[in-house]
């Protein structure tokens, strides 16, 4: 499946931190954050779900839902909530489909050596289901922000 902005985004259902399914298309009516994030308890990871919780007031505000993909399983995404207080659903993507499907899943290298994992990225979904933006490759620093400035500028 490709994904291309001002298309209809990519459907899913994943097993929630709660123990529920969560599918995009519960989500209907609200403006969606989606962001994927390589690893629960990394230093990067842990820096951005800080910032969408401190900003997830900010976020409902402007009638907007984030929800966090890794592939880690639940067990491991209610320790990394209980652990930093995160107000918002994080998702098991265990078999990286929804990652593939948001084309996130890609080869990585680190020192030297080379592995398949989640590229860094997020996507904003408004009312209809429609992808309206993504950042790929993000760079943690300023993002929840810059992200929050767009929902506010162009969904609100």
């Amino acid at each position: 499946m490709s994904i291309e902005v001002g298309k209809k985004a990519p459907e899913f259902t994943l097993m929630a931190n709660t123990g529920e399914e969560v599918t995009l298309s519960n989500y209907k009516g609200k403006n969606v954050i989606l962001y994927f994030y390589p690893k629960d308890m990394t230093p990067g990871c842990t820096t951005e779900a800080c910032d969408f919780r401190d900003r997830h007031e900010s976020f409902k505000e402007v009638n907007a839902v984030i929800l966090g993909v890794s592939p880690d399983p639940v067990d491991r995404h209610k320790k990394f909530i209980e652990k930093h207080g995160l107000p918002f659903l994080l998702l098991a993507d265990e078999d990286h489909k929804a990652a593939e499907d948001y084309d996130v899943w890609k080869l990585k290298k680190n020192f030297g050596k080379e592995y398949m994992g989640i590229e860094r990225s997020t996507f904003v979904i408004d009312k209809e289901g429609t992808l309206v933006k993504e950042w790929r490759k993000v760079r943690v620093k300023d993002h929840v922000e810059e992200a929050l400035q767009y929902i506010k500028e162009n969904l609100s």
